[in-house]
């Protein structure tokens, strides 16, 4: 009997001891932080200082981006007490419900850290609050900021948006890292340069320590403040673009459906990148309402969708320079001699009685007069005495069929075929498959950029650079200057110099005497190429042009895409000259005569061409 009570006496005082032992972990390890972070608010709280985030200048230092000082609401869940719901609601002018969703959210996420409750509130509510935090424990606020535009470019896809953190955001290792980095209602960028240089622009906030009483309420800073952390590595973002050639382009593409990218063909720096229809940033440096957020991603036009990137097409005649190289460079045809010209009786045979028409009769044709007169039959038979194969590997020397080694993150690889790809695709394929893209046509897509790269090399004899929003960075506490440090090198694509120089000299005479003369510049002469890419259905047909200026010392490269906009000289040629013309002159002709070469060459219709 005595021997069955000291097993149960036992037994119940080592339960004890290990349900104290337990909770001892459960305290001591597993609850620490809360347990400290309570602790600490009884005492002392550690207040995010956030900085101002970094601004956004074009290639000219023009301050393209700025901030707006704006006020934030914050809880911290623990010591909010409920009761006060209706009169926290009452004094930011909302409902009940919305701030108890709001502080359940808070809660979820960490009771003891303070939360964004409530952004952007006006300074009456801001001051409201403030008069009765005595009223509200466990409320507070900080100063953060909002983004504001300040040139007539939006340049929308290319800068990007900020917008509320989420979950999974916030939960990432990079994030995670820093326990006053983030916080729950904390923007963060979600597109463009906002997105890829968020780090940054960013910055690390600062830490403000002030001492709290029982109700967490603030009233004497910690140590007089000499404890205090200052925001710090806070950077400028400093771009390749020019706030007014990217102004104009938007202009140029008022009720219109396409995209646009501009090159430094001597470094790869973007000038512009243009996508229409596009949005207003400025919507998303307020709080953005679920009926806005709804009408961008439900509208046709896809506001959103970045089509000077992503946006596929054939590139048609504009990819005659490239079909022009690659048959040069594969011996296809000569450069002179009794080999180097192709007759065209105004179509090209593909077998069974059938034919490829060319819009002309040309006769004999030699590569540069191919080029200028955009002659089919010219390339539709150097497609034909191609491997297609090869076809596909020297697209790639150009940056076709991949994606741009590029700070921009939204892109589309596009698509350049294969035999692999033609037998996937298709029961059977013949010769006509393959002589389709000699002309730009048939199975394959192009971005504006893929174009605008493919031209800049093209234009600079060789070299192709990887495309870049982002020139330098600056520390705005230092001024100290920094380039990227993730900037892939340039490449040569392994093409014979001559060959380049006299695909650039058939691009010339292309704006001197074939369908881009309406769009040459005054007084700068330069290289380009007119392109029409067919719709699927019955839609008009996509407008399509490229071109590099000054010729002899390229400093800007084109691409223009306009959708179903007819052909390339018509919507494409002339938003490209004058887009040129103000880059290289800093100035443009008076708007009359601006118009009277849009309509001309939109009306003219000795400028149209095949392909």
């Amino acid at each position: 009997m005595k021997q069955q009570r000291y097993i149960i006496f036992t037994s119940v005082v080592g339960l004890a001891l290990g349900l104290m032992i337990a909770q001892l972990v459960l305290l001591q390890i597993i609850g620490q932080e809360n347990a400290r972070e309570a602790a600490q608010g009884n005492a002392f709280r550690m207040q995010r200082v956030l900085p101002a985030r970094g601004g956004i200048y074009d290639r000219h230092g023009v301050l393209m981006v700025y901030n707006e000082p704006t006020y934030t609401i914050t809880v911290t869940p623990r010591y909010f007490n409920d009761d006060r719901t209706a009169l926290l609601a009452s004094l930011l002018e909302t409902e009940d419900s919305i701030v108890t969703a709001e502080l359940e959210s808070a809660r979820q996420w960490n009771s003891y850290r303070p939360s964004a409750l409530f952004q952007d509130v006006s300074f009456a509510q801001f001051s409201r609050v403030q008069e009765n935090i005595f009223r509200l424990p466990g409320v507070n606020h900080e100063i953060s900021q909002k983004r504001q535009y300040r040139t007539r470019a939006r340049a929308a896809h290319a800068l990007g948006y900020l917008g509320e953190i989420t979950r999974d955001e916030l939960e990432a290792p990079e994030r995670r890292a820093g326990e006053l980095q983030y916080r729950q209602g904390d923007l963060v960028g979600k597109t463009g340069v906002e997105r890829r240089y968020e780090p940054n622009l960013r910055g690390t906030p600062g830490i403000a320590y002030r001492i709290v009483n029982v109700h967490g309420l603030e009233y004497m800073q910690f140590n007089e403040g000499l404890d205090d952390e200052p925001p710090r590595d806070v950077f400028d973002v400093h771009l390749a673009m020019d706030a007014e050639v990217q102004a104009l382009a938007e202009s140029l593409f008022v009720n219109k459906r396409g995209g646009v990218a501009a090159i430094d063909p001597t470094d790869g720096g973007l000038i512009a990148l243009v996508s229409k229809p596009d949005y207003d940033p400025e919507i998303f440096s307020r709080t953005l309402e679920d009926s806005t957020w709804n009408d961008l991603i439900l509208d046709e036009s896809k506001p959103l969708y970045n089509r000077a990137t992503m946006n596929l097409m054939p590139p048609g005649s504009t990819w005659k320079p490239f079909m022009a190289l690659l048959a040069l460079s594969e011996e296809l045809i000569d450069s002179t001699g009794a080999k180097s010209t192709v007759f065209c009786p105004g179509y090209h045979p593909i077998g069974r009685g059938r034919i490829f028409r060319c819009l002309g009769t040309h006769g004999h044709m030699n590569l540069v007069e191919a080029l200028t007169h955009s002659c089919n039959t010219f390339f539709f038979e150097m497609a034909a005495r191609m491997n297609v194969n090869r076809f596909k590997e020297y697209a790639h020397m150009f940056g076709f069929g991949e994606l741009a080694p590029t700070d921009i993150q939204e892109q589309t690889p596009g698509l350049i075929p294969d035999s692999a790809y033609y037998n996937a695709t298709y029961d059977y394929w013949s010769v006509a498959h393959v002589m389709n893209l000699g002309i730009g046509q048939g199975d394959m897509g192009v971005t504006p950029l893929q174009l605008a790269r493919y031209t800049a090399a093209i234009a600079n004899g060789g070299v192709l650079h990887a495309p870049y929003l982002v020139n330098h960075l600056v520390n705005t506490a230092t001024d100290e200057s920094f380039p990227p440090d993730d900037r892939p090198e340039s490449t040569r694509i392994p093409i014979r110099p001559e060959f380049f120089e006299l695909v650039r000299h058939g691009m010339r005479q292309v704006m001197e005497m074939g369908s881009g003369r309406l769009a040459q510049i005054p007084d700068i002469p330069s290289g380009g190429k007119t392109g029409t890419a067919q719709a699927p259905g019955q839609l008009p047909d996509h407008s399509l042009f490229v071109m590099f200026a000054p010729y002899d010392h390229p400093r800007i490269a084109i691409a223009v895409q306009c959708e179903n906009a007819g052909s390339g000289s018509g919507c494409a040629a002339p938003i490209a000259s004058l887009l040129a013309e103000l880059y290289l002159k800093r100035e443009l002709p008076d708007s009359y005569l601006m118009r009277l070469r849009m309509e001309r060459a939109l009306t003219s219709s000795s400028a149209s061409e095949s392909g």
